[in-house]
């Protein structure tokens, strides 16, 4: 299942939390749906999430054009890091060639 992760820095914790929920039916529209949200222990203006995507394409179309909007308005605007993920079942990988991964010699 595809997940985007997204890191912003210079933002309070609940003000991240309120535009997600504001936003979060805008978002379902484009496949990105909010699973996990964190933030820094050691900074607390550092917030970080990662949302489903049912729609990879479709999600970081949505995004690209977001943040592009949000550039031509203001070119210093404080936009999240995104990192596109792939998830890789590894559940059925011997163990052995999952012990090579980390144990290569």
């Amino acid at each position: 299942m595809p997940h985007i992760l997204a890191r912003l820095r210079k933002v309070p914790y609940e003000a991240i939390v309120a535009i997600l929920k504001a936003d979060a039916a805008e978002h379902a529209e484009y496949a990105l749906y909010l699973e996990h949200l964190w933030k820094n222990t050691e900074d607390s203006e550092e917030v970080i999430f990662l949302f489903r995507s049912d729609d990879m394409n479709k999600s970081r179309e949505f995004i690209t054009n977001v943040h592009a909007q949000a550039l031509a308005a203001d070119p210093k605007a404080n936009l999240p890091e995104m990192t596109y993920l792939d998830c890789q079942d590894i559940r059925n990988t011997k163990k052995l060639e999952i012990t090579s991964l980390w144990h290569k010699s």
